[in-house]
């Protein structure tokens, strides 16, 4: 801008602008009703916790595919994690179990298992290592044998 500037405000406007403070509107092509927009927009939260857990949690990030099959691939390999978690969620509520799927989560990272062969009868046994009593806990609300 160059020169004189002149700025005005029509204050008979701004006026009227202060009666949609607080308001606030949706524009939809849905055939859904007002009060079905409203509770969807108000569901919207979920969604944008489900992003947040598949890229905190299960760190699941953008691959650059080109192929359509592998975008596929990867979208449906994203969806059956971030369903495995909830499942995980699910379960750990079910069972009254006072922590988060995230602490399950960091928790099962550090619990080893092993499969031996026994010499004599040629048989296989899993042997699962786990110091913590919370591991151990965990993995009994599962029927996951430690011993």
């Amino acid at each position: 801008m160059e020169g004189n500037v002149n700025i005005s405000i029509d204050y008979t406007k701004f006026k009227d602008d202060k009666k949609w403070d607080g308001l606030k509107g949706y524009l939809t092509n849905t055939k859904l009703s007002a009060d079905q927009v409203i509770d969807q927009y108000n569901e919207l939260w979920q969604i944008e916790k489900a992003f947040r857990v598949s890229k905190t949690d299960l760190r699941i990030r953008p691959v650059y595919h080109r192929l359509p099959k592998r975008i596929e691939s990867h979208l449906i390999i994203a969806f059956c994690a971030y369903k495995v978690y909830k499942e995980l969620e699910r379960q750990l509520k079910n069972y009254q179990a006072e922590l988060s799927a995230e602490k399950a989560i960091e928790m099962m990272k550090t619990i080893y298992a092993i499969t031996v062969q026994l010499p004599k009868s040629n048989q296989y046994k899993q042997i699962i290592f786990c110091d913590d009593l919370k591991q151990k806990h965990l993995l009994k609300l599962f029927d996951i044998n430690t011993d």
